[in-house]
């Protein structure tokens, strides 16, 4: 039997759809919905500079709302969060999981030392993980 996972990186998504700052609310939105996503992460050329999730984009639709008509669209930049949940992806899935927790994040973002994105762990992934694990005990 396999041993199980124990580090970010192990079970980290890596093939990712990323979003630039200068997209546009729609541009996101059809993002999002095309690839059944709930955490977009942003770059400025290779660095990465901010996270969408869908809480950010439900608090845009909001903002786009109230916005008088003829108002330019609003760009990611202007929605994205910018405090940013990253890690390393030799972290331990255990500590991740308790930042996860801590700040109440759906997702860490794994870069190496340079701040470079190399992935990304949602909850969907611990759950996939817990999912193989429990089936392995039966």
């Amino acid at each position: 039997m396999k041993a199980a996972p124990r580090t970010v990186g192990e079970i980290m998504t890596d093939t990712l759809i990323v979003l630039g700052e200068d997209e546009t609310l729609s541009d996101l939105a059809d993002n999002m919905e095309r690839f059944t996503l709930r955490h977009l992460p942003v770059l400025d050329g290779d660095r990465l500079t901010g996270l969408v999730t869908h809480r950010d984009v439900l608090h845009a639709a909001v903002i786009e709302a109230a916005r008088s008509p003829g108002a330019p669209p609003l760009r990611v930049r202007e929605v994205m969060s910018r405090d940013l949940p990253t890690v390393s992806p030799t972290m331990p899935l255990t500590l991740a999981a308790d930042l996860m927790i801590a700040r109440g994040s759906g997702c860490v973002l794994v870069v190496d030392d340079a701040g470079t994105l190399l992935g990304i762990v949602t909850e969907h992934d611990y759950l996939k993980l817990a999912r193989t694990l429990l089936s392995a005990q039966a």
